[in-house]
């Protein structure tokens, strides 16, 4: 198993649970790396026989787009559903990161891991402990 990841994905939504944040949209970010086996496509050299990291970008900004959760929690919950629900991927990481949320940190969020992780996925730094 390998890793196709998003690093930085930045996406506007109405999100959050005060009345002035259900009138403007706010941007959250997100990072996630995704389970896929490559060794066919990188034989073949076919996207068809992988998962398209833009296809998978442009669902997740079209979700949390249209999106008006309350909580990141929920946003990040779903959207794992989503893509595990929509890609052949067994095993998703995912950050969702709500910047500016609060003063004086530079960034707040969620961290999640849904589906079985394959044992034979290799560690990547950025994809949790």
């Amino acid at each position: 198993m390998d890793i196709i990841y998003l690093r930085d994905l930045k996406v506007d939504c109405i999100i959050g649970i005060w009345e002035w944040e259900r009138r403007v949209t706010q941007c959250v970010v997100f990072d996630l790396c995704l389970a896929v086996d490559v060794a066919k496509a990188a034989a073949d050299d076919r996207i068809e026989d992988s998962v398209n990291y833009k296809t998978v970008a442009k669902r997740v900004v079209a979700f949390v787009g249209a999106s008006r959760f309350q909580l990141v929690e929920t946003l990040a919950e779903r959207c794992a559903a989503l893509l595990l629900a929509e890609f052949p991927v067994p095993w998703l990481w995912m950050r969702v990161n709500k910047r500016g949320a609060i003063r004086g940190a530079a960034d707040v969020g969620i961290i999640l891991e849904r589906g079985t992780r394959p044992a034979s996925l290799p560690a990547w730094p950025g994809a949790g402990p």
